[in-house]
């Protein structure tokens, strides 16, 4: 009896179905980012394009944002790897209408709508919102450290760079030297030597490096100085000198061990749990059932400067989502907490919850302690004041949401997503590609939840 196989015939014009809604199962996550995105006001994306129709025909903006929010859904984020998913891959083919822009269209139109991403963020925001999602009984606010695209090893100090750039240019002299005897020094001779061309962009990032250095320098020479000058006042005014050490001169305040990052001179040394990188601080401001309210980057190593701002953001974008309920409370750990917040907190109407010290001594704490009864006492510091609240029964049932909200949600955009370094160099493409990532991880949560309006 022969074997009983399917035929196997690779000259057939048409394997697939006619229709591409055959092509995947309805209830494919594919369909639900094309429902969304049609629920998404998109002009912006259309802005920079010619209405007349003139010109050669590009390809439509709504596709194309909505390929790079599936494509970076499925964790995928090079221009190159978005390029072979949609020659390989069905579920591409159906997101782009069987069209396949390549990965230089793809990057230029990544690169061109950078700015436009705070839009889609705060579209995808208004259609969780319109769905129910978004708890505002708390929102945990939280930073993680996130790679750039460059190497701790591509750092310099002020003098590194200056005998880099020496270098160079004895490197650009020397070359032109040898073209005036090859050539004749009224004749250009051929196309600039490679060489030479690659010497010059790296000349530009060593000058920018450099710029930054010596910004810093002067602003810490600037600071010391005024430091001085108060400290001469106040022992004039009081007709005698002050104790302790004596300030140092303006230039002795200045680091000469700084360091800046040719590849991205925007991107800063973070201390992480694993380690340093070179990269940026991810913030995220997030309500109790993981939707993201707001997202920023940050060049700074710590989280001590970042509630405002996010707290601003939060409330703006609540705003343009048309649904502005009050938040109930904010929840920090101990990286945001210094003096000038701990007062901002003490003045404003809106609760929050800050930790004063890391979570495992808190925790110790209450065991050994308890929690407080009584009134409270008047001496207590602002400081005090805070980490009593946070050992009384209702402060540590309200401060236990954070680690349940804003630690899972970097976990998935960080994990599950593999989104642990930034694929774009500079501050203003960072905060673009975060805002992406934070978009894509709403998006999927409304999809978790059943309870978008066109379902």
């Amino acid at each position: 009896m022969p074997y009983n196989f399917r035929p196997v015939n690779r000259d057939q014009n048409y394997l697939l179905p006619l229709s591409v809604k055959d092509w995947l199962p309805q209830g494919h996550e594919a369909w639900f980012v094309l429902d969304a995105m049609r629920e998404i006001d998109l002009k912006p994306f259309y802005e920079t394009y010619r209405e007349d129709g003139s010109g050669g025909a590009s390809f439509d903006p709504g596709m194309m944002v909505t390929l790079l929010v599936f494509a970076y859904l499925q964790g995928v984020r090079s221009s190159r790897r978005i390029e072979k998913k949609c020659q390989e891959e069905v579920v591409y083919r159906v997101i782009t209408a069987n069209q396949m822009p390549d990965h230089c269209t793809i990057a230029r139109f990544r690169a061109r709508t950078r700015d436009k991403l705070q839009h889609l963020f705060v579209e995808i925001l208004r259609l969780c919102r319109e769905a129910g999602l978004g708890d505002l009984r708390s929102v945990s606010i939280d930073g993680s450290k996130v790679a750039g695209n460059a190497s701790l090893a591509a750092n310099r100090t002020l003098e590194g760079i200056e005998k880099e750039v020496a270098e160079i240019l004895k490197e650009a002299e020397e070359i032109d030297r040898r073209e005036d005897e090859q050539y004749g020094k009224e004749n250009r001779g051929d196309e600039l030597p490679e060489e030479l061309r690659t010497s010059e962009g790296r000349l530009k990032r060593l000058k920018e490096a450099k710029a930054r250095l010596e910004r810093a320098a002067e602003e810490a020479r600037e600071k010391q100085a005024e430091k001085i000058a108060e400290r001469e006042t106040t022992e004039q005014s009081a007709g005698v000198k002050l104790r302790g050490r004596k300030p140092k001169t303006p230039e002795e305040a200045v680091d000469t061990e700084a360091k800046a990052n040719i590849t991205d001179p925007e991107s800063r040394i973070m201390k992480t749990a694993k380690g340093y990188v070179q990269g940026y601080n991810a913030q995220a401001a997030v309500a109790r059932d993981q939707i993201i309210l707001a997202a920023e980057v940050t060049q700074e190593e710590n989280d001590q400067h970042q509630f405002s701002p996010m707290k601003e953001t939060v409330e703006s974008n609540l705003n343009c989502t048309g649904k502005h309920n009050e938040v109930g409370a904010y929840l920090l750990d101990a990286g945001y907490c210094n003096e000038h917040v701990l007062i901002e907190i003490s003045r404003g109407q809106t609760v929050v919850l800050m930790a004063t010290q890391k979570d495992w001594k808190l925790r110790n704490e209450l065991r050994e302690k308890g929690c407080p009864r009584g009134r409270i006492p008047n001496s207590l510091s602002l400081a005090g004041r805070m980490e009593r609240l946070l050992l009384t029964k209702k402060g540590k049932k309200l401060y236990a949401w954070r680690g349940k909200t804003v630690e899972p949600v970097f976990g998935q955009i960080k994990e599950c997503r593999g989104c642990r370094h930034f694929s774009c160099r500079g501050l203003p493409a960072a905060s673009s590609e975060w805002k992406l990532e934070c978009a894509v991880h709403n998006l999927m949560k409304l999809f978790g939840s059943g309870n978008a309006k066109w379902n």
